[in-house]
């Protein structure tokens, strides 16, 4: 089978791993003095619109339930998130945000907005947008949605039933 793919493209997948891992470290070393991993910021982003069943979520993060479920447990012991067992559902828990979640969020926010390069030579929009087509020429056995640091889609769109979360990887790393 002989393929169509530009001579470039092997370089730019490199490329795109490489940012990939950089971009991560700086966000990891940036969120470290806060006591906040990637993963931690990614589940309090995803509760910024209001309360969510641990269910939602996960599905609203991309992850899985039980990946999700260890990093509430930390930030539930820091004083971030609170569980409230649902009284229509007792298998379920109403995960919210606490003043304190709220403020260490914000806090999450600075700190990897301060990481990203400071270069008015990069053209951060059209990065976006040919990253964008990137993920959405992704074979369709693998999700196409998973944009961990835009914004969570809260409550507006769904994936189709039976989808499964990511997984992200390192999602329990340093305890958060």
């Amino acid at each position: 089978m002989t393929s169509n793919l530009d001579p470039d493209a092997r370089t730019s997948y490199r490329l795109i791993s490489v940012a990939a891992r950089l971009v991560q470290r700086r966000q990891d070393d940036a969120l470290a003095h806060l006591g906040l991993t990637r993963a931690a910021v990614i589940a309090l982003e995803g509760l910024a619109g209001g309360p969510l069943n641990q269910e939602q979520l996960a599905e609203t993060i991309r992850v899985q339930s039980q990946t999700l479920g260890r990093v509430l447990l930390r930030l539930e012991g820091a004083g971030y998130i609170t569980r409230t067992r649902q009284s229509t559902d007792r298998r379920q828990f109403k995960v919210e945000l606490t003043e304190s979640g709220e403020a260490i969020l914000e806090a999450a926010r600075r700190e990897e907005t301060n990481a990203y390069p400071d270069d008015p030579n990069i053209g951060w929009k059209v990065l976006s947008e040919e990253l964008a087509k990137f993920v959405n020429a992704l074979p369709a056995s693998r999700s196409q949605e998973v944009l961990p640091f835009a914004p969570p889609e809260h409550r507006t769109s769904r994936r189709p039933h039976g989808a499964r979360g990511t997984g992200l990887r390192g999602m329990d790393q340093s305890g958060h």
